[in-house]
């Protein structure tokens, strides 16, 4: 894996509270993960999940347990429950925590998060144009002094951060269709990704992210056996075998464990690696890198994370 694309790990908000992120971001890094990404949710996906904590607060402790870990958010919507001048003052004071280690993951997100305010769920096309409206905000108060934005979507005045890192950090734009694609080659410094879609990363390149990173995530679910894998897998994910727009338009955990009760064991195991098999593993690491990613983070399923993680370093990083 040496001449591959550069492992990271996935912090899971929904599945962990905020002192195991903490320690497994700390773990992480002594395994030999150069970087990660941490969930930004207000609901998780399932109730079985169980946690979803307030991510800026858990980035401030991660930047104090770590010392080389790069981190970003995978990813943050700053579109409808926060405003994305509150995005760039909490990227920034986490920027500024954590010189060069620090990238700001965006995308439009989901229905189950963005609904809490009573706010409107736009259509697909209405929230990447607020999302390349809140990277503008965002960028403009990173460059200080007082300014003023009025947008379509966004209105900010005479606002000034005072908290500001030496160098901006990064914004990665996810995206899981060819208009967010585009976005993320004219306005973001990168791509992530959740399938190794290499139409999409040839829409990022043609729309200016030639050259730039790219990320995906493959999502797995490491045990000494592949049978507890399985199940384990559907218990934690069932998320992960529902089809098209679901994981965007659906507003409520609940809703989403109605909908896993058609899910099997067999849906999810054809969407999340199961098992202690370290081939089928970079397989679909390789999968990544074939369509076009030169990064690829990992996101462990379920409660075992220090047993993946002593997998990966022992069988996968090295």
């Amino acid at each position: 894996m040496a001449a591959g694309p550069a492992i990271g790990y996935a912090l899971s908000s929904e599945e962990h509270g905020p002192a195991d992120l903490v320690r497994y971001a700390a773990l992480a890094e002594e395994r030999g993960f150069s970087y990660a990404l941490i969930s930004d949710h207000f609901h998780p996906w399932t109730d079985r999940q169980g946690q979803s904590a307030f991510v800026w607060a858990v980035i401030g402790a991660i930047a104090q347990a770590t010392r080389t870990l790069r981190l970003g958010t995978g990813v943050t919507c700053p579109t409808i429950r926060t405003h994305p001048a509150i995005i760039a003052q909490a990227s920034a004071t986490a920027a500024a925590l954590m010189p060069g280690r620090f990238f700001l993951g965006v995308g439009t997100g989901e229905n189950l998060n963005e609904h809490i305010l009573g706010d409107r769920w736009p259509e697909g096309s209405v929230r990447v144009e607020m999302l390349a409206e809140a990277i503008e905000v965002i960028r403009l108060l990173w460059q200080g002094g007082y300014q003023s934005h009025h947008g379509r979507h966004y209105t900010v005045e005479e606002a000034r951060l005072y908290t500001l890192p030496d160098e901006p950090p990064d914004i990665m734009v996810a995206a899981g269709k060819p208009d967010a694609a585009k976005l993320a080659g004219k306005a973001g410094d990168g791509f992530i990704g959740t399938s190794p879609d290499a139409e999409l990363l040839a829409e990022f390149d043609a729309a200016g992210g030639s050259g730039k990173p790219r990320i995906g995530q493959v999502t797995v679910c490491w045990a000494e056996d592949e049978a507890s894998a399985r199940k384990t897998a559907l218990e934690w994910w069932p998320n992960a075998a529902l089809p098209g727009d679901l994981g965007q338009e659906l507003a409520l955990p609940r809703h989403y464990e109605q909908a896993s009760e058609l899910v099997t064991e067999d849906a999810v195991a054809e969407k999340v690696v199961c098992g202690p098999d370290p081939a089928a593993h970079r397989a679909a690491i390789d999968e990544f890198a074939d369509a076009g990613y030169d990064h690829v983070y990992v996101h462990q399923v379920g409660p075992d994370q220090e047993g993946f993680l002593d997998f990966y370093a022992r069988e996968v990083l090295a």
